[in-house]
């Protein structure tokens, strides 16, 4: 099959292009580089600079490279901003995935696969979050994401396109260095930065409900990840009008504090935490239950936290090399 991966020159769009190209599949990327870089991309796969509002450049990629199945990763996605500018967090996000879904039928392009988040359940009260487990978002981005599951899922029943939303916890790691996220706004990237400027790591908070009293989350490894896009893509590709929804993480809670102690060890630095206070809207444990794509689909994670740190900090160094230690 050919592959339409939107938002392909990203963190994990980069990722899911290397595992589709590896596995075989072939694979063209669509991205507006607002946020990806191209030199992500590699040279022998198709990158075409867009955006998804643009319906005629849509159309013209999808017939022109003979698109097959789409992946979609490009959104908007960071919670904070979400709240100061839903408007543009419901544009870029539903009406953005609205017009794909327009352009994809329109091209009868049998298979979609939906980038969604664990920001879908907002502050689950439950030990391990399941996909039968409520949704409650607590931002727009969150909200966005859920509003996409339910447009994805329709449009799959109307018309017969085969569908797949899944649900990331908290995605770490590089599968190469090039590959590593650039951000600083998911926890590793951030207590890299406040090491690296010799600063102590920040801990938002250790009055949870949690045995440390530190926020708890579920780490997936981006490789794993990725990996997991790969056999869902092979599932639709195989099974039309197939509608899924799915977690994908490790079932495996680690709080920030541990997180933390685990940076610390991998980079060498033996500095500890700040508290400051709560961050608004934070839920004290959110881990998911992974038994439905195992069950379903055979997948299950391979790598641990410690890979996660490690081949993060391999990525951070390589673009911050004043953080190496001697």
């Amino acid at each position: 099959m050919t592959w339409l991966i939107t938002g392909g020159a990203g963190y994990i769009g980069a990722h899911v292009v290397r595992a589709m190209t590896e596995a075989g599949e072939r694979a063209v990327v669509y991205d507006d580089l607002s946020t990806g870089i191209a030199e992500r991309v590699p040279a022998e796969v198709p990158l075409v600079r867009g955006s998804t509002l643009d319906a005629e450049l849509l159309a013209r990629t999808l017939t022109g490279h003979g698109i097959t199945g789409v992946v979609h990763l490009a959104a908007k996605k960071q919670v904070g901003e979400s709240v100061d500018r839903p408007l543009h967090y419901y544009r870029e996000n539903v009406e953005g995935l609205r017009v794909l879904l327009a352009a994809v039928t329109a091209a009868e392009v049998p298979s979609f696969l939906f980038s969604s988040s664990a920001a879908v359940y907002g502050m689950p009260d439950v030990d391990l979050v399941t996909e039968e487990t409520p949704c409650r978002p607590l931002s727009p981005y969150g909200e966005t994401k859920l509003a996409g599951e339910w447009l994805v899922r329709a449009t799959g029943r109307a018309t017969g396109l085969a569908t797949a939303s899944l649900r990331y916890f908290n995605v770490a790691g590089a599968a190469t260095p090039e590959l590593a996220d650039t951000g600083v706004s998911n926890l590793i990237p951030m207590v890299f930065e406040r090491l690296t400027e010799g600063a102590r790591p920040r801990i938002l908070g250790d009055d949870y409900p949690t045995p440390d009293g530190t926020c708890v989350r579920d780490y997936i490894h981006v490789a794993d990840l990725a990996e997991a896009h790969v056999t869902v893509a092979r599932a639709l590709g195989s099974a039309p009008g197939t509608g899924l929804t799915l977690n994908i993480g490790r079932g495996e809670g680690v709080s920030v504090r541990e997180m933390i102690d685990h940076v610390n060890a991998v980079t060498g630095y033996d500095r500890p935490p700040t508290v400051t206070a709560r961050r608004p809207g934070d839920p004290a444990r959110v881990v998911a239950s992974a038994a439905r794509i195992a069950t379903e689909l055979g997948w299950q994670a391979k790598y641990d936290v410690q890979d996660m740190i490690t081949s993060a900090w391999e990525g951070w160094v390589r673009s911050h090399p004043e953080a190496a230690r001697s």
